[in-house]
């Protein structure tokens, strides 16, 4: 699995002029599930994003995981993570998993995460409109 980790002072995710999920601060977590990815890809995503130590500490360095600041996850599915743009100009998309495969292991990821610390989520599939301000910036690459 692949996830983009964004810092956050707070984020929404509206669909169809509703907003669906919101945090303060926290993370957004971009997040897609790839060809071959299993439930344990989700929890080992997980466990390693609620540890990563990007928040900063009273010194101001980045020493704290979203979970020692007791910040919240807002979980967005984007297949469009899974990109190969290898060659011509329109991205590929055949890595990522198939819809249903990649809708119950994005489920399951955000399940694994509210174990550790309050999360929102999106809408699988859905056309959503995401809104943050992007606190550094800090926005990480993770995979699993």
């Amino acid at each position: 699995m692949r996830a983009l980790l964004q810092r956050v002072s707070e984020a929404s995710v509206t669909v169809e002029g509703e907003v669906i999920g919101k945090i303060g601060p926290g993370l957004l977590v971009l997040v897609c599930a790839m060809q071959g990815d299993t439930e344990a890809h989700a929890e080992q995503l997980a466990a390693r994003i609620v540890k990563q130590r990007i928040f900063r500490d009273a010194e101001g360095k980045m020493n704290l995981s979203v979970r020692d600041t007791g910040g919240a996850a807002l979980v967005v599915s984007q297949f469009t993570l899974a990109a190969d743009t290898r060659r011509g100009t329109r991205p590929g998309f055949s890595a990522a998993a198939p819809p249903d495969e990649g809708r119950r292991l994005y489920e399951h990821f955000a399940a694994c995460l509210a174990r550790e610390v309050p999360v929102e989520t999106g809408r699988f599939g859905a056309d959503m409109q995401v809104a943050l301000v992007n606190s550094g910036p800090v926005t990480i690459w993770v995979e699993a």
